[in-house]
């Protein structure tokens, strides 16, 4: 939504239930096994303080904010947050190849109205320029992004409140585009010329994007996730909503919960991809894709990706950004590793400080 000149930038993640931190350097250049990650933690969120990707107090986001850096470590003062795909209206639109930046951004303004159904002065606008228009080789396309001012200030204050600065507001499934560009040995031909969908199930949302050719094609937010899992936990053996997530990550539950409660989720999850993958099958010239891949909290339960790629027929991976990466001693590497599914947008923000 706006820049600021280039230095490190800390990744921030703000979801519904957490905010994830993630600290890149590299040494030559944006190649993936040139980065390390220098500092990452992940600090609980008060409940409601963030509901469905907006953040509701933003004193609660910036006290965890404040929490989460002073955890990790980190030094870095800028930081990098996103708005989700639902608070952001995207357009392609034809420029003139032969304008400036500036020129571009003029033009802009004086016709986004045309394309934003919102009041400009509420808005934060920002473009960038696709590449020349296969249709007409003088136009531009030029991708617009549009947000309620709301959406960005909040964030913005609630960085403030921890002393840090937001060098980019960018857009979750951009970020999601970012880091899946590191996913590159994990999938057949480094995903070139295939169409693969990444589901993000988190604890209250699962968004499905879907990418050709390594390019975001498709964005949908749908209402389930592992808060279901944490909520069944607590009706069924009792437990208050922390203890409940605390036994989910740890363990030490009744012989009874893998079958009777785990089993049944993982089903859930299994269906809720195949339900999101008909959305996208029905809206779009697609009718299947060549890889699934699994981020998000969710992800990590053992053996879901078994599970969805012997329901799907497809072949199912589940996502590490971090797999070619080398680690600062100061990060614990099992934690690492087990969160690695669910810092991919904090992965893909990180990521901002080499553009």
């Amino acid at each position: 939504m706006f820049r600021s000149k280039k230095q490190a930038m800390l990744g921030l993640d703000i979801s519904s239930t957490a905010v994830k931190l993630l600290e890149l350097s590299t040494s030559n250049g944006r190649s993936g096994s040139s980065y390390r990650v220098e500092s990452y933690a992940v600090e609980p969120l008060s409940p409601n303080a963030v509901v469905e990707k907006n953040i509701a107090d933003v004193d609660a986001v910036g006290l965890a904010i404040k929490n989460v850096v002073k955890r990790s470590g980190s030094k870095v003062k800028q930081a990098a947050v996103a708005v989700s795909g639902s608070a952001v209206i995207t357009k392609v639109i034809a420029m003139p190849v032969s304008l400036s930046d500036q020129e571009m951004e003029s033009q802009i303004q004086l016709e986004a109205d045309q394309y934003i159904p919102y009041p400009l002065e509420e808005v934060n606008i920002d473009f960038e320029v696709l590449g020349i228009s296969e249709k007409n080789p003088e136009m531009a396309d030029v991708l617009l992004a549009a947000s309620r001012s709301e959406n960005v200030d909040d964030r913005v204050a609630a960085l403030e409140i921890a002393g840090l600065t937001a060098g980019v507001v960018d857009v979750e499934a951009y970020a999601m585009e970012n880091a899946f560009s590191l996913l590159g040995e994990q999938l057949p031909d480094y995903g070139n010329e295939q169409t693969v969908a990444i589901a993000d199930i988190g604890a209250t949302i699962t968004t499905l994007n879907v990418l050709h050719n390594n390019k975001i094609i498709y964005t949908r937010e749908q209402n389930f996730g592992g808060r279901q899992l944490t909520e069944e936990i607590q009706r069924r053996y009792g437990l208050s909503h922390e203890e409940a997530g605390m036994a989910k990550r740890q363990g030490g539950l009744p012989d009874n919960y893998a079958p009777e409660v785990l089993e049944p989720f993982r089903e859930a999850m299994a269906q809720q991809v195949s339900r999101s993958l008909q959305f996208f099958f029905s809206s779009s010239a697609y009718n299947s894709v060549d890889n699934i891949v699994l981020a998000g909290g969710c992800s990590s339960i053992p053996g879901v990706d078994e599970l969805i790629e012997e329901k799907s027929g497809t072949s199912t991976i589940v996502a590490n950004p971090f797999a070619n990466m080398s680690v600062s001693s100061s990060v614990k590497l099992q934690s690492l590793s087990n969160d690695a599914p669910s810092l991919m947008i904090a992965c893909g923000l990180a990521l901002r400080s080499f553009d």
